[in-house]
Formats: structure tokens, C-alpha cells, sequence
């Protein structure tokens, strides 16, 4: 299981600019901003935009500075291959460490969508045991009951984070994750070829 939310995409009409720059042609720049913060591109805009996003990376460094920010709620045995992409990205966590002992242990925790009825039940009988643990903790505040609910939390936990990309890192993850055996890659490849014309910018080698 994986979920987007709340995507915001910035700084649309200085990174166009900027791809104006080396051929000082910014009389020919006919995009607008809305009133409700969207940005529309023209044609010219768009044209020159999809040329040079197709031409290659050197050619297309304004794509770097298309920022987006999103928040994505995925299992830990994701967010661990999602940590490959270092460059060009900032994340913001919430905290197993701090926080584990806040709300009961349930199964909406948990990525559990593909696993069979054996797996169900180990995993019914461990949140069964967290749980335990974490109300031992709470009436107790020994720590033991702490380690045995961050030692015993598995890859399948739920941890939201706040994530800052750009539109160069996502052609990166959408072409190298778009097949990838785990659903939860399909779920983020389909946010991305949603953003704001993703078709000219993002999907250039379909």
C-alpha cells in the first residue's frame, strides 16, 4: 500500500525563464500564472520545453528546478529502496522513535493488502504483542517494553513522509520503477505521470 497526498508543484514560470536564458529569448515566453497559483504554459513555452526535456540531461537542466513536494504514506520495506534517490531530494519523516507509543497498534499500520491467511494471522498475533508492549510501556515507562516494539516493528509499518523532488528525479524514478514487482512503485508512477504536463516534461522516452 502506498498513498499521495497534498502535492503542490512549484516555481514553474522561473524554471521556463531560466531554459530562456541561453538564447535570451524571453520575448517569446507566452505562459501565465492563474489566479488559483497554476501555472499554464503556451505554446512557445511548451514547444521549447519538450524539445529540450527530450534532448538530454545536459540540455534540460531546468527541469531541476520544477520542484515538488508531496506527502506519501508507504510500508518501511518501501521507503528503504525509495532511500536509492539521495540527490535532489529532501524528506521529512514521522518518527517511529519518538512516536511509536502514541495511538494502538492496528492493522491500517500495515501493508498487509497482498498477504495470505498464514501471514494474516502471524501478523494479527504480532500487532496482538505491540499492542501489549505498548500499553506495559505507557503504565510503566520501562524501557524494555520500548525495545520490544521498535526491535519487533516489521518492514511492513506505515511511516509517512514529506518529500521535495524535481521533475529530473522523477524521469529517473518513473522509467527505472514503472515495472517494478512492488505495487507500491505502479501507485507512485502513477501519481507522477498525472503532475502538471507530465507528458511533455516527465514521459519523454515513451
Amino acid at each position: 500500500m502506498l498513498k499521495v497526498e497534498r502535492i503542490s508543484v512549484m516555481n514553474f514560470e522561473n524554471a521556463i525563464r531560466g531554459a530562456r536564458n541561453p538564447l535570451n529569448s524571453w520575448d517569446r515566453m507566452d505562459s501565465r500564472s492563474e489566479p488559483d497559483g497554476s501555472f499554464i504554459l503556451g505554446e512557445n513555452d511548451r514547444s521549447l520545453a519538450r524539445r529540450l526535456a527530450r534532448a538530454g540531461s545536459d540540455h534540460r537542466k531546468y527541469l531541476r528546478q520544477i520542484m515538488v513536494s508531496m506527502d506519501i504514506t508507504a510500508p518501511l520495506y518501501w521507503w528503504k529502496e525509495f532511500d536509492t534517490y539521495k540527490v535532489g531530494t529532501v524528506a521529512n519523516s514521522t518518527s517511529t522513535m519518538h512516536k511509536i507509543s502514541a495511538k494502538p497498534f492496528t492493522r491500517e499500520d500495515f501493508s498487509c493488502d497482498r498477504m495470505s491467511e498464514g501471514a494474516l494471522a502471524a501478523l494479527d498475533a504480532l500487532i496482538e504483542y505491540l499492542e501489549g508492549a505498548r500499553v506495559r510501556y505507557l503504565e510503566s515507562k520501562d524501557a524494555s517494553h520500548w525495545h520490544d516494539m521498535i526491535q519487533l516493528l516489521p518492514s511492513s509499518y506505515h511511516q509517512m513522509r514529506t518529500v521535495t523532488l524535481n521533475y529530473e528525479v522523477l524521469i529517473n524514478i518513473y522509467y527505472a520503477r514503472r515495472s517494478h514487482k512492488l505495487a507500491e512503485w505502479h501507485t507512485l508512477c502513477d501519481a507522477i505521470a498525472a503532475l502538471p504536463y507530465a507528458e511533455d516534461l516527465i514521459l519523454i522516452r515513451d
